[in-house]
């Protein structure tokens, strides 16, 4: 087996051509002249050829030089372009299916301005959302999913990257017709309702240790829960035409609840932050961190723009049926 060629060899041979001296190309790449001279010693013995032979004051190309010389320029120029920082990328050409793993009221509250946005700058990117069908990050890690967004939990891999969207708050809707719907619950109204919950585990008991049944465990109540579904999207349909009370996120869930009755909870129940996380892998991709600088601007704008209460307080103040 023969011994693997010096590929360093390449950037001294793409110097020697370019300046056609050993000074000049010793300059170049800020090595002595008898470094060099050895360089082309060297290069000489590989190839086989002279590449460089002198006539009067000067060194002149050999046939072989002259074949190599642009083969040899367009591989040290891509050596380059592969060892160096990557740069901004042309969002207008760039042609790429982007995975998003979130929940389905976080793609109907802020897909659709964020498809609006590659429509006008990155036409080529096809969105993909897939659902949160378990806690677990597995398509995160294995690169199946570009960004996941979610509630950082115990299960969440510490080693992803990820960062807050936004702060969020809970909120019960139920339909307009609903017997309670005249004004806003009390405690004692709300845990007297029938409820149906939201757990996407099979573990169904975690469930029962979320921050509103905490909240309601450290006031000496339990909410009477008759269904459980997988999706906040579930729960509000099923809001929608029966007397169940669905306790969501009320930013995640804006557009889910329009046609509902929606005030803010009786009893303090603390915020969620929701983040957005990502494999390290992407951290350094161009797309990749335009998508995210994208999606932090919707999330902040949209919330902005939501009707109600700052989603850091927790209040008696109703939120206006909507």
């Amino acid at each position: 087996m023969s011994a693997r060629p010096d590929y360093n060899l390449l950037i001294t041979l793409d110097a020697l051509l370019k300046e056609g001296s050993v000074l000049g190309a010793a300059n170049r790449l800020q090595l002595s002249p008898s470094a060099m001279s050895r360089s082309l010693a060297r290069l000489r013995e590989t190839t086989g050829d002279p590449l460089l032979v002198r006539t009067g004051r000067k060194l002149v190309p050999t046939p072989r030089a002259v074949e190599l010389s642009q083969i040899t320029a367009q591989l040290v120029d891509e050596i380059e372009a592969a060892l160096s920082p990557r740069q901004d990328i042309d969002l207008k050409s760039v042609s790429r299916v982007f995975t998003l793993r979130s929940s389905d009221g976080f793609v109907e509250t802020f897909g659709p301005k964020l498809i609006a946005r590659l429509a006008t700058e990155a036409p080529g990117v096809q969105l993909r959302f897939v659902q949160k069908e378990a806690d677990n990050n597995r398509p995160l890690r294995d690169g199946d999913v570009d960004i996941e967004t979610g509630v950082i939990s115990e299960n969440t891999d510490p080693n992803f990257q990820s960062q807050a969207l936004l702060k969020d708050h809970f909120v019960y809707a139920m339909r307009p017709g609903h017997p309670c719907a005249a004004s806003p619950l009390t405690t004692a109204q709300y845990v007297s309702c029938e409820h149906v919950d939201v757990a996407r585990h099979a573990d169904v008991d975690n469930q029962r240790r979320g921050p509103i049944n905490a909240a309601l465990a450290g006031l000496g109540h339990q909410s009477r829960v008759k269904v459980v579904v997988g999706g906040f999207a579930a729960a509000l349909s099923l809001a929608r035409c029966t007397d169940l009370v669905a306790t969501v996120p009320a930013h995640h869930t804006r557009n889910l609840r329009r046609d509902l009755c929606s005030h803010a909870l009786p009893f303090a129940v603390p915020g969620i932050t929701v983040s957005m996380l990502w494999h390290p892998r992407f951290d350094a991709d161009p797309l990749h961190r335009w998508m995210r600088a994208t999606l932090r601007e919707i999330c902040a704008q949209t919330t902005q723009e939501a009707p109600g209460r700052s989603p850091d307080m927790t209040s008696d103040a109703a939120v206006k049926c909507r």
